[in-house]
């Protein structure tokens, strides 16, 4: 495979197969985009192969500077409810083929939990090294290198699903967190347990609607008093109905599809959101939480973030109410002590951030040691 050479360094490409849409939300894609810009400043060539979906971040993705190849919009509704929304093999057929009349490929990078083995065997034909990024540890891949940056009570749990070789990179310490999370954990304050200023956010879609819900808990009032951040994501389709409700409240300010949501978790007090990948981020600035579980893939880390007494899981979204939301925060309000604890143990679940040694790898093609 002939490979573009610029100077005495030849360029490392790098592709990302990763998907997003309003019901699958916007994590997967906002975590690529974290390892994305940081390989781009590198010198790295970055590529973005996306599924036409409604609700996709193909124009957001291009904002940031990278180029995104479409694959065509799904249109059999045999593969509706599936992850990939097509079979698995037309999903490897076409990537491939955007692969191979693109860059030459050094490196593919899978966020996406409707891939497996079969897909990844597929184009391992086609490209250098495989990473992929996962947290269910629920199908085997074919991969060279593995990205877990949760925690989990099964501390092995990939054995038996990732060929022997494998690097797996796993734990809290290889979250993949923007520049703006590590600025402002720099300037973090520690917090004293009162409760002045809450954050609302629910991702990029909230497609369970637990924004709305929540706000109308915070209208009440005894909470009158209190600052309220509310953040969406531009694809989630109640944001007019969401920025309705905020301009009726005086204290509560409507934020849509922004590039500051550290600094707002970093001067925030209090979090109510959902139990995905925004958990860690959460942890990582201290920020105690209120969280309700919105999909099944969330059941475990929220689980596990509320034994270890950093967060407060209010249950599954279909159980949550109102009024089990107000309960919630008067809970937190009537005990400072019991959020300023939340905060401490938040900020020791999360190790030694080590995002540069996932860039090297990646970069490199290191692949000794675990």
């Amino acid at each position: 495979m002939d490979r573009m050479v610029t100077g005495a360094h030849k360029q490392v490409n790098i592709f990302f197969r990763v998907d997003s849409s309003r019901q699958m939300g916007t994590g997967h894609v906002m975590r690529c985009l974290t390892l994305a810009n940081e390989l781009a400043g590198r010198g790295a060539g970055v590529t973005f192969i996306c599924r036409d979906l409604p609700g996709n971040l193909a124009h957001y993705i291009m904002d940031q500077g990278h180029q995104v190849l479409l694959l065509p919009a799904p249109g059999d509704p045999a593969y509706a409810a599936s992850w990939l929304q097509v079979d698995w093999r037309r999903d490897a057929a076409e990537t491939a083929e955007r692969m191979t009349s693109s860059s030459p490929a050094d490196c593919l990078i899978i966020d996406h939990y409707g891939i497996d083995h079969k897909w990844e065997a597929v184009l391992a034909e086609k490209v250098d090294r495989i990473v992929v990024i996962d947290d269910l540890a629920d199908r085997p891949h074919q991969c060279s290198m593995l990205l877990d940056a949760n925690e989990s009570y099964a501390k092995d749990r990939y054995q038996g699903l990732v060929p022997d070789g494998c690097v797996k990179l796993i734990g809290t310490r290889y979250t993949l967190l923007r520049p703006e999370f590590r600025s402002a954990r720099r300037r973090l304050a520690e917090r004293d347990g009162r409760i002045n200023r809450i954050l609302v956010f629910f991702g990029g879609t909230d497609p369970t609607g637990e924004t709305l819900k929540t706000l109308q808990a915070l209208t009440l009032p005894a909470f009158a008093d209190i600052h309220i951040d509310v953040v969406t994501g531009a694809m989630n389709n109640n944001k007019e109905a969401i920025a309705e409700a905020c301009s009726a409240m005086p204290n509560a300010v409507f934020h849509c599809q922004i590039d500051y949501i550290a600094e707002l978790m970093r001067k925030a007090d209090l979090s109510i959101g959902a139990g995905g990948s925004t958990t860690w981020e959460r942890c990582y600035l201290g920020l105690p939480t209120l969280s309700v579980v919105t999909a099944d893939n969330q059941r475990e880390i929220t689980a596990l973030v509320h034994d270890k007494g950093a967060a407060r899981c209010l249950g599954l979204s279909a159980d949550v109410t109102v009024q089990r939301i107000e309960d919630g925060l008067n809970e937190m309000l009537a005990s400072p002590s019991l959020v300023k604890e939340m905060s401490e143990k938040a900020l020791q679940l999360m190790g030694e951030g080590r995002l540069n040694e996932v860039i090297d790898r990646i970069m490199g093609g290191d692949n000794g040691g675990h």
